[in-house]
């Protein structure tokens, strides 16, 4: 299992740091799709008992990373293409409607802390810093929203496919669009035009979308 080992056994929020690095390795494909989740080797890389590591893995199970199967116990979801489909449609509708709502709580701090984060994205050559990249720079932009609840699946959602939109980045040589896109969306941000960034941003989806399952279907 490609988890760093860790000394938790005194610290009073041992499930939190469980379910922290269990996600990361997850969304980053550390841990592969179908692959078991063994509580008793967890928690011997983090020097704790099964019962942090239990309810670690019930929080992701809750937000759809790990599905528990009979006589294999809890395993890393693995998404369809059809599903994965669904979760891109739901970011199309949530993702618009919630930098819609930001642009005119958009400060020119937090403008400007796009503008780098669009930058830092577009300059990466590491494919594995990509997802993250793209992550932080749409992120920033939602951060002045007030839908939290929105804000909240959406994240989820993310969550659920980031490692096919890091796929779909490398197989598609998709930076180059992504970057330009990103461009338009932060230039009708700063222009205060809501309606614009929304379009943007789920045209920015759907093509992702669309290209993602383009390539699952040749593989």
């Amino acid at each position: 299992m490609k988890l760093t080992s860790m000394d938790i056994s005194a610290t009073a929020s041992a499930s939190s740091i469980v379910f922290e690095a269990l996600r990361k390795a997850i969304i980053q494909g550390e841990l592969e799709e179908g692959e078991p989740l063994r509580q008793d080797e967890i928690a011997r890389l983090f020097n704790t008992s099964r019962i942090p590591v239990r309810e670690a893995i019930s929080r992701l199970e809750e937000q759809g990373l790990v599905k528990t199967r009979r006589y294999k116990g809890a395993v890393v979801t693995e998404l369809s293409p059809r599903e994965t489909e669904e979760i891109f449609d739901l970011r199309a509708l949530l993702e618009p409607e919630i930098i819609r709502n930001a642009v005119p709580r958009m400060t020119p701090e937090l403008l400007t802390a796009a503008h780098e984060k669009c930058a830092a994205f577009s300059s990466s050559r590491d494919p594995m810093e990509w997802g993250d990249l793209n992550r932080d720079f749409h992120e920033t932009l939602y951060s002045a929203s007030d839908l939290t609840f929105f804000k909240e699946i959406a994240h989820n959602a993310i969550d659920r496919v980031e490692r096919q939109i890091r796929a779909q980045l490398v197989m598609s040589n998709g930076m180059e669009r992504a970057g330009r896109e990103h461009d338009a969306i932060i230039e009708a941000c700063g222009a205060g035009d809501a309606d614009r960034a929304a379009d943007l941003t789920r045209c920015h989806i759907a093509g992702a979308k669309a290209s993602l399952l383009e390539h699952l279907t040749e593989a």
